[in-house]
């Protein structure tokens, strides 16, 4: 059904041709290696960061008391209020920052976010 059709080009100009010409399959950059192997430490020291304690305690004092959440009277002249997200998919998030207006920096800021994302 198939035939074998000979080839009159040498060996080394056949390697050579091949080479430049088909793409290679390997990627042209190498991963690095894993700085640690999770795979004999135990559950828990996974999840332990590799950060200074004193940012940890900081991230978990925000988690536990958060900063600035709330709302102010939208009617308030120095008042702005900035809205995103899709209400209709249901994650939203509720931004308002209050202008000091004699020198017309912010003064205060209070967000609320409503959904799962």
């Amino acid at each position: 059904m198939f035939r074998r059709v000979a080839s009159t080009v040498p060996a080394q100009a056949s390697r050579a041709m091949a080479a430049a010409v088909r793409p290679s399959i390997a990627p042209s950059f190498r991963a690095a290696a894993p700085a640690i192997n999770n795979a004999r430490r135990s559950y828990h020291e996974k999840d332990m960061s590799t950060h200074p304690p004193s940012l940890s305690m900081s991230l978990l004092d925000h988690y536990s008391k958060p900063r600035n959440v709330g709302s102010m009277q939208k009617n308030d002249v120095d008042v702005g209020t900035g809205l995103v997200g899709a209400p209709a998919c249901g994650d939203v998030m509720k931004l308002q920052i209050r202008v000091d207006p004699n020198d017309n920096t912010i003064s205060e800021v209070k967000f609320k976010t409503f959904g799962c994302g």
